[in-house]
């Protein structure tokens, strides 16, 4: 059954979409599109009846009849007698050189699709919406070849284990240990990705309506766990150099989050990251407010410049860890930990129980062998991406001289400042021009970071030429016509007191 979104809820996500640039109709039809595309509005969501929401808005029934009959046109909209339309993803568009204007990809895809974030993205589009490897091939093959040897000795048992199997555990323990974090196996617990040990502590640690601090910009899918745990996001923005201590100090004393969610190791997005004494700083902080700190530590192993840090266990012993193998070697394992003191895992397991009773038993014998092997794939990875990052950095120096970019010392992503409010316009545009993009609205709140866009350098340099001349001929196309511009909402001031 589709679920329906109400005409205030869509008018919340529209914010001011009405630029009186254009016809009222299209720019309406435009950013609908543009929430579908974002994910924002999910497939199969029955949108509001065209006389709730033209009374919501204060348009014309005629404005938002020829609105919907646009999305209707392009795919995105079904059409059914007496029933609402559903948001859909059109199968195939028309693709065209003649969209490029002056500056063309080298070898412009014929028909791609549309899809949302999240689906199989079709042959011929370039994906830059999520920051992601291809599989360590050799390496996660060898690793499963040997679980399949030792999976008979585990037949007998049920299969059941909330913690986790115990190879597992003392593997990722040895991990922190040898980082600096002595730990042992009962203070780690499996689960299946880090979005999944995220959901399990959020579950554990806070009421519906409970505050939980962010950073400033941050990782779309850990605002939406938040959300759809019904707790309040505090967000705390960054300064100049980096990460705001004092206000983070502040939101903490006037707001008593429950939690605060951070990623210390190049940021997502930002590709930031916290030095010591920043971190030993805010977890006394969070210690001395009663916060507790859940670091998301997944992008901490893509370490390009070999910048040392201590993981921010190390500084508090509330502190809260995630982990995860997708990023060092591949998303589809959907293997991850929780790092914390025995007593807060166990009270993760008891809650664990309502959402699965372990991880699949075959992963994580391959996963053990992956974490006690990291060494053998990541140096190759890292000079890989190295290699990535620096052509990436020049194709955008050469063809966008106006976007402002700074280096990131690791992770799988640039975070661009743009020179004007365009990343929804460009997120539009980008499936025209054989790209998706996920607009810089989709990693904060209320509609900020329309100046920002993420780019991750994980394709190889000739795809990234391709996929930049594409950005380069989006915005050539803005530039040209300013009226195409659309921006979702104005980045609201967060009050801190």
């Amino acid at each position: 059954m589709a679920t329906a979104l109400p005409a205030p809820a869509l008018a919340r996500l529209l914010g001011p979409w009405n630029t009186g640039t254009g016809a009222a109709y299209r720019e309406l039809a435009d950013v609908i599109r543009l929430l579908i595309l974002d994910g924002r509005i999910p497939l199969d969501t029955a949108l509001p009846s065209e006389r709730s929401l033209c009374s919501t808005l204060a348009v014309s029934r005629t404005t938002v009849t020829a609105a919907y009959s646009s999305l209707r046109e392009q795919g995105f909209l079904s059409s059914g007698q007496g029933s609402r339309g559903k948001t859909r993803i059109p199968e195939l568009t028309p693709f065209g050189p003649a969209l490029f204007g002056p500056h063309p990809p080298s070898t412009p895809p014929a028909s791609p699709g549309l899809v949302a974030p999240g689906l199989a993205t079709p042959g011929g589009l370039i994906d830059l919406a999520y920051s992601a490897l291809p599989a360590s091939g050799e390496v996660v093959h060898r690793a499963f070849a040997a679980a399949l040897t030792e999976l008979p000795a585990l037949l007998p048992g049920f299969g059941y284990d909330a913690l986790g199997l115990l190879p597992l555990r003392q593997a990722v323990a040895d991990r922190y240990s040898a980082a600096g974090v002595p730990t042992q196996p009962g203070q780690i617990m499996v689960t299946s990705g880090a979005q999944h040990a995220l959901t399990i502590i959020i579950r554990t640690l806070t009421d519906r309506q409970d505050r939980v601090l962010v950073e400033h910009p941050s990782y779309p899918h850990a605002l939406d766990a938040i959300r759809s745990a019904r707790c309040r996001p505090v967000p705390v923005a960054f300064g100049s150099a980096g990460w705001d201590l004092p206000a983070m100090e502040a939101a903490m004393v006037q707001q008593q989050p429950k939690i605060a969610y951070l990623v210390p190791d190049f940021h997502n997005p930002t590709g930031l990251i916290m030095p010591d004494n920043q971190r030993r700083r805010l977890a006394r902080a969070a210690a001395a407010a009663g916060t507790v700190l859940v670091a998301d530590e997944t992008l901490r192993d893509l370490n390009l410049d070999g910048v040392p840090t201590t993981p921010l266990a190390a500084f508090g012993s509330t502190v809260v860890s995630i982990g995860s193998l997708s990023k060092s070697h591949w998303g589809g394992l959907r293997t991850g930990w929780i790092r914390a003191s025995e007593a807060m895992i166990q009270r993760f397991a008891a809650a664990r129980t309502t959402l699965d009773l372990g991880g699949p038993v075959m992963e994580q014998l391959a996963a053990a062998h992956l974490v006690r092997a990291l060494e053998e794939p990541l140096p190759a990875l890292l000079q890989t991406l190295r290699g990535n990052r620096a052509a990436l950095l020049g194709l955008l120096a050469e063809h966008l001289p106006t976007w402002q970019v700074r280096p990131p010392a690791g992770g799988l992503s640039v975070w661009c400042r743009l020179p004007a409010a365009t990343s929804t316009a460009l997120t539009v545009l980008a499936p025209e021009y054989g790209i998706r993009l996920a607009a810089g609205p989709r990693f904060g709140i209320g509609g900020a970071f329309e100046r920002n866009l993420r780019l991750p350098f994980t394709l190889p340099p000739d795809k990234l030429e391709t996929a930049v001349l594409a950005l380069r001929a989006a915005q050539d196309r803005l530039d040209a016509a300013p009226q195409l511009r659309r921006s979702l909402t104005q980045a609201p001031a967060v009050a801190i007191a």
